[in-house]
């Protein structure tokens, strides 16, 4: 495995979530961005302990946090494709999959 890349999206919403939980608390957001780092850095690590999806996604929970990352192992890299609430618009980044597929 080379690395881990973000699909543009879920780059874009693990951001927007950062932000929110800093502008409910400050430092919540750095303790968000911390604790998805984290998952991140123990999905490279050991990328096929999460629970498979669908095909080859799988899901890694945010511990402390009602967020999941969503991804797919490739040859070279492991591809997150969501940084999605758990309880919100179940499934919405289903689309994005398709794209990797």
């Amino acid at each position: 495995m080379t690395g881990i890349e973000f699909d543009p999206d879920a780059r874009a919403e693990f951001l927007a979530a950062v932000e929110y939980y800093e502008a409910c608390q400050p430092g919540l957001g750095r303790r968000f961005r911390e604790a998805v780092e984290g998952e991140v850095d123990g999905i490279g690590a050991m990328p096929f302990r999460y629970r498979v999806l669908s095909g080859p996604f799988r899901r890694a929970l945010v511990p402390g946090f009602p967020y999941a990352i969503l991804y797919a192992i490739g040859p070279t890299f492991i591809l997150v494709v969501a940084v999605a609430h758990a309880k919100r618009k179940p499934g919405y980044w289903r689309g994005r999959m398709n794209r990797y597929r």
